[in-house]
């Protein structure tokens, strides 16, 4: 049977395939309007909070990362620190974090290629379904081909957008002649309920920057390389989210209201610096949410390749294309249930599907990373090489990630975000039925895990 190429990626193609994912350009194009509409002008705050908490679950994926290295990373990190059924439903929760968040991403990449259109004096207005049908046959595409190439592409188009927006964001602080905005570090006004509300859509900004974890079976040295990158990544995108959300917030004057009405927030707030930069910021932000697009559908490809390989689901998504040694099936089941969701809900503006595709994901993460926490140290335990950090940082990590859930269930949402949890839990419990019905048939699969990954495993260093 073929397997995926091992050996084959670097420090910078695996950090490559956390920051695509991350998407950094996304919260300072678009996303900073969601946050924005609830925490006002405490958003900077958010992503403040937001780091510290994903820094902290950054340390116990790394600590698992440390020990396994496998294509299904969280699934097998579970599986392993805690339990097999465990272990199934964080793949299952992971599946549709990722795919959902190639959904928000594929609606946003079209956003901005419309506005792209437009800003460059066109009047053409492209139907949402060929823009869907378009992006997806090309991230299938980049997917299906070397990992290593999609994952230089990634970090390649993500510093090309960032350095757009670092640009944008210093004529706005310019042009308010570099002046302090008082109003929003004095925290003016601000409503903690809020902030606290805002946090899952703040941890949404983050979500991906684990997806170096999957890439374990084909990076060179992971057991040092992977947690480094998972720790890094949250701490470079927390230092553009925080500042870029400050001088957006600056040079919109402090009115939140309008900002989160804005559909392109960089190019509003240097509306008299010309017609050529905003079109910079429209393709910086275009190829940005492209890149993430493709990142997501690779990790959600590696999870499903080894849910496959492990009879969790059919075993054809476990295979590998004989050229270019990627999970080629997992990747086409990705691309068809990204653009056939997108499809049906073509007729909802773009925005509408990145929040509440992007809030549906956040669940799935914040479970992951709730049971990341409770695995490392448990672990650690095994292996002998628990200490005291570990288990603070895993009491830590858990903590962070139920008051991120708690702050987006109450205050309770406006529809139809207040029914996405229980969507979440029906999906979660249809995965635990599947998971159990497995069990009667292929009591083997379960074993076969606990099995493998007796190899897998390091014992003290």
């Amino acid at each position: 049977m073929s397997e995926l190429r091992a050996d084959r990626l670097s420090f910078i193609e695996a950090i490559g395939q956390s920051v695509a994912n991350v998407s950094p350009t996304l919260t300072p194009a678009i996303g900073i309007t969601v946050v924005v509409a609830t925490a006002g002008t405490a958003s900077w705050l958010v992503f403040v909070l937001a780091t510290i908490a994903l820094v902290v679950v950054g340390f116990n994926i790394g600590k698992l990362a440390s020990k396994i290295s496998a294509a299904g990373s969280f699934f097998l990190y579970i599986s392993r620190g805690l339990n097999p059924a465990l272990g199934m439903l964080s793949g299952w929760a992971m599946l549709a974090a990722y795919v959902t968040t190639a959904i928000a991403l594929t609606a946003t990449t079209a956003l901005f290629v419309q506005s792209l259109i437009t800003g460059l004096g066109f009047s053409l207005v492209v139907p949402p379904v060929v823009l869907y049908a378009m992006i997806s046959v090309g991230v299938y595409f980049f997917a299906v081909r070397d990992i290593r190439f999609s994952s230089r592409l990634g970090l390649g188009l993500e510093v090309v957008s960032v350095a757009v927006i670092a640009l944008v964001c210093f004529l706005s602080w310019q042009a308010h002649g570099f002046a302090t905005d008082t109003k929003q570090l004095s925290l003016t006004g601000v409503s903690f309920s809020a902030v606290g509300q805002s946090i899952v859509f703040g941890i949404f900004s983050y979500v991906g920057f684990e997806s170096a974890a999957t890439l374990g079976k084909e990076t060179r040295n992971p057991k040092e390389v992977i947690p480094r990158a998972v720790i890094l990544t949250p701490i470079l995108a927390g230092a553009v989210f925080i500042l870029t959300t400050y001088f957006i917030v600056q040079g919109f004057g402090d009115d939140t209201a309008k900002l989160g009405a804005s559909a392109g927030p960089l190019a509003d707030i240097v509306p008299g610096k010309g017609k050529s930069l905003t079109i910079l910021v429209y393709i910086g932000a275009a190829i940005s949410m492209f890149a993430c697009a493709l990142a997501s559908i690779n990790s959600f490809s590696r999870i499903l390749f080894s849910l496959g390989r492990y009879q969790f689901v059919h075993k054809t998504m476990g295979s590998v294309h004989a050229k270019h040694q990627t999970p080629h099936a997992a990747v086409a089941i990705g691309v068809i249930i990204n653009f056939a969701v997108c499809a049906a809900f073509a007729s909802h503006a773009y925005t509408d599907l990145l929040g509440w595709f992007g809030t549906l994901a956040s669940y799935g993460f914040i479970f992951v990373y709730f049971l990341c926490s409770v695995a490392s140290p448990a672990l650690l335990r095994k292996t002998g090489e628990a200490t005291p950090m570990v288990y603070i940082m895993g009491a830590l990590g858990c903590l962070l990630m139920l008051f991120s859930a708690a702050g987006s269930l109450y205050p309770v949402p406006a529809a139809p975000l207040k029914y996405l949890p229980y969507g979440f839990a029906a999906y979660m419990l249809i995965g635990t039925a599947w998971f159990f019905i497995l069990k009667g048939r292929l009591p083997q699969a379960a074993l076969s895990i606990e099995h493998d990954l007796e190899g897998l495993v390091m014992g003290p260093k």
